[in-house]
């Protein structure tokens, strides 16, 4: 099993930039694709950002490519989701989620197959 714990949510203004961590626990060798993924009221969840540990491979949605970049800290078995220039629309429930491999850019931002997932960080854009 793998536990994975968001941080660094909070409320910004349009503009603004924050930091989300998610620190994995567990068995993560077996699971070595971490995504970003939100949520935002009456939404379905969509996926922002994926990495694959293993050699540092990086996916993106379309809707935060440069604005938005995830990176990991092997030593501190953290992944982070800097998140630049946000807009109202970037307003979510974010969750970390981790699954064995990424499948490519098809499935690396698809909900399939993440096995594991955390509770979320909420945050707040506003204009």
């Amino acid at each position: 099993q793998v536990q994975l714990v968001e941080s660094g949510g909070d409320s910004v203004q349009a503009g603004g930039s924050l930091r989300l961590s998610c620190v994995r626990t567990g068995n993560i060798d077996s699971f070595n694709c971490l995504g970003w993924f939100r949520q935002a009221p009456g939404k379905e969840r969509e996926g922002v950002a994926a990495i694959f540990t293993r050699d540092g491979g990086t996916y993106y949605a379309d809707s935060v490519k440069g604005r938005f970049t995830i990176s990991q800290d092997n030593a501190k078995n953290t992944v982070y989701l800097q998140m630049n220039s946000l807009k109202p629309e970037d307003a979510a429930l974010y969750y970390c989620a981790a699954k064995p491999g990424c499948g490519g850019s098809g499935l690396a931002l698809s909900t399939f197959q993440y096995n594991y997932w955390g509770q979320g960080t909420q945050v707040t854009v506003s204009s």
